[in-house]
C-alpha cells in the first residue's frame, strides 16, 4: 500500500508533488512572489453555478480520510458527490453541511468516530471508501455566490478491493412531511450490502414532544411489515426520555456511534421553531442485507389529548448511509439550492423596518 493525498497543493496526488503551488486564491497574500512551499495556496476557489474535481484516482485504492472547510453560509449550497470506478452516476450525493452532521448551516460540534466538525468549520470524515478501479469526487455550487473551499483527500493506493463493499450517501428532504405519513431516508436499493449510518436534521413546526415516531428498515423480502422497528425517535439515536435533562431540557450530546450534537432553541422573534440534528453510526452494529434494502423510513409523532398520537408535518432531511456491492444504485432526485435552502430566522422580512431577511 502507498499513502498519498490530494489537495490544491497536489492536485493528482502525485510522488513529490506537493508544495509545488505558486498560484490560486492563496497567492495574494504571498506577493509580492508567491513561492512554491508557501503557507496559504491550499484553497480552491468554487464559483456560483461551477463543479469542481476535489479528486480523480485512476487506480485501485481506499479514501480513508477528507478534511474540508468553507464558510457555513455555503454549508446547504455545496453538494458532494463521489463516483466509484468510472460511473456516470455519484454513490455519494449530499449536501455538504449534511454530509458532516451539519445540516443547519450553524456549526454543532460532532466528537464521532466517522465524523469529526470541529471549531470552526473544519470537517473530517473517517468513513473507508473502497474502489477497484478508480474515484472521482466532486464539489457542486447551487448558489450564484462563489465559494472558498479548502480540503486534502487522503487515500491509500494498492490493494485488493475486489471483495469490498461501495459506500454510497443519500439525501432526501420531506419539507413539510406529508399528512400521516412516514419520512423516506432510503427506497428500492437491490444488491447485499450493510446499512452504516443515519444523520437528520429535523426542524420541529408543532409544539410538544416530535419524537415518538419509529425507525423501520424492511430488509431483503420484507414488504407490509419491517424485520427491524425501533422504539422511539431519541431511542435509536440513544438517548431516552425526549432527551430531556429534568431542569435543563433538550441537551446535547455526542458519542463515538451516536449523538444529538445540535439543538436550536427559539429566540422569541424570526428563530420561532426548535431544529435538532441527530447522528447513529452503525459501525459496531450494521444492518447486513443479502438482496436489497426496500425501504427505510420513520415516523414523525407527537401526542395530542387523551394519549392520542399526532401526526406531525415536520422539515425532515436525512443522509442515509451504507455499503453495497455495487457502485451504482437507485437514488433520489439530486439536491438543488431550493430544496436544500433553510431559513434559520437571522434577519427579519423584506418589508420590515429591520431590513431585508438573511438566508
Amino acid at each position: 500500500m502507498q499513502t498519498r493525498s490530494i489537495s490544491p497543493e497536489n492536485f493528482d496526488g502525485s510522488v513529490a508533488g506537493g508544495g509545488r503551488a505558486t498560484e490560486g486564491t492563496g497567492a495574494e497574500p504571498a506577493r509580492p512572489r508567491p513561492r512554491p512551499g508557501m503557507e496559504g495556496l491550499a484553497q480552491r476557489r468554487c464559483e456560483g453555478g461551477e463543479t469542481f474535481t476535489l479528486a480523480d484516482i485512476d487506480s485501485a485504492g481506499v479514501i480513508t480520510h477528507i478534511w474540508i472547510t468553507t464558510h457555513t453560509d455555503h454549508w446547504r449550497q455545496l453538494v458532494l458527490r463521489a463516483y466509484w470506478d468510472g460511473a456516470e452516476e455519484p454513490a455519494v450525493e449530499v449536501p455538504y453541511g449534511d454530509f458532516f452532521a451539519n445540516g443547519w448551516g450553524k456549526f454543532a460540534q460532532v466528537d464521532s468516530q466517522m465524523i469529526a466538525s470541529n471549531p470552526h468549520g473544519g470537517f473530517n470524515s473517517y468513513w473507508p471508501m473502497p474502489f477497484r478501479e478508480g474515484a472521482r469526487l466532486t464539489v457542486e455550487n447551487t448558489s450564484d455566490q462563489d465559494a472558498r473551499v479548502y480540503y486534502q483527500v487522503t487515500y491509500e493506493l494498492g490493494g485488493d478491493h475486489s471483495e469490498d463493499a461501495y459506500f454510497h450517501a443519500q439525501w432526501r428532504r420531506s419539507n413539510p412531511l406529508d399528512e400521516a405519513t412516514p419520512h423516506v431516508l432510503v427506497d428500492g436499493i437491490e444488491g447485499q450490502g450493510h446499512y452504516v449510518g443515519t444523520y437528520i436534521a429535523w426542524g420541529v413546526n408543532s409544539n410538544g414532544w416530535w419524537g415518538e415516531g419509529e425507525i423501520k428498515f424492511y430488509l431483503d423480502d420484507d414488504t407490509e411489515f419491517p424485520t427491524i422497528a425501533g422504539t422511539g425517535t431519541e431511542d435509536y439515536f440513544g438517548g431516552a426520555w425526549n432527551f430531556d435533562v429534568p431542569g435543563e431540557g433538550y441537551t446535547a450530546f455526542s458519542t463515538p456511534y451516536l449523538g444529538m450534537p445540535q439543538v436550536i432553541r427559539p429566540d422569541g422573534l424570526y428563530l420561532s421553531q426548535q431544529r435538532f440534528g441527530m447522528y447513529r453510526w452503525h459501525v459496531t452494529d450494521p444492518i447486513h442485507f443479502s438482496t436489497g434494502l426496500p425501504r427505510v423510513d420513520i415516523q414523525a409523532l407527537g401526542w395530542k389529548s387523551a394519549w392520542r398520537y399526532l401526526p406531525l408535518r415536520d422539515d425532515i432531511a436525512s443522509t442515509a448511509i451504507f455499503y453495497l456491492d455495487r457502485p451504482v444504485t437507485s437514488r433520489p432526485e439530486s439536491p438543488s439550492f431550493d430544496s436544500m435552502e433553510i431559513h434559520l430566522g437571522a434577519g427579519a422580512g423584506p418589508h420590515s423596518p429591520a431590513g431585508p431577511a438573511r438566508h
